[in-house]
């Protein structure tokens, strides 16, 4: 790379993603499971133990476990003043926002999220939000 230039199109790089904040991706519910390991990571940082942290923060559909929403449909962590309140030690699922594999696979999946999602550039096309995806890996 010269500088912050593409070498390819002598334009400025941008990013194809920069949180905004704005928590938009942790409104609604059913959609942040808590992969093994995590459990124990996020009670550490809250201060308790795992079995209050599933009995409190969690709920088990399907054989898989799931952060709770608020009866506001947010997740149980997310503060719109403070924003998440488990940022450092947040589920992968969390972590992995916007590049989620189906986002990648679907132009229509990643227009609906561009739509929602003030952090995606909106300046970035389709493929060049795949690429990206594939270069952080």
């Amino acid at each position: 790379m010269h500088g912050n230039r593409s070498p390819l199109h002598g334009r400025p790089e941008m990013k194809a993603f920069e949180c905004a904040g704005c928590g938009q991706c942790c409104y609604g519910e059913r959609g942040i499971i808590v992969a093994e390991g995590e459990a124990s990571r996020i009670a550490g940082f809250l201060g308790i133990d795992e079995r209050e942290f599933f009995s409190r923060y969690c709920e088990t559909r399907n054989g898989k476990t799931y952060v709770t929403c608020g009866p506001d449909h947010w997740c149980i962590f997310f503060d719109r003043v403070r924003k998440c309140l488990i940022h450092r030690v947040k589920p992968a699922r969390c972590a992995l926002w916007p590049f989620f594999p189906e986002i990648l696979r679907s132009r229509h999946a990643w227009e609906m999220a561009k739509e929602g999602c003030p952090g995606i550039s909106r300046e970035c096309g389709f493929d060049e939000f795949v690429k990206t995806a594939g270069d952080q890996q």
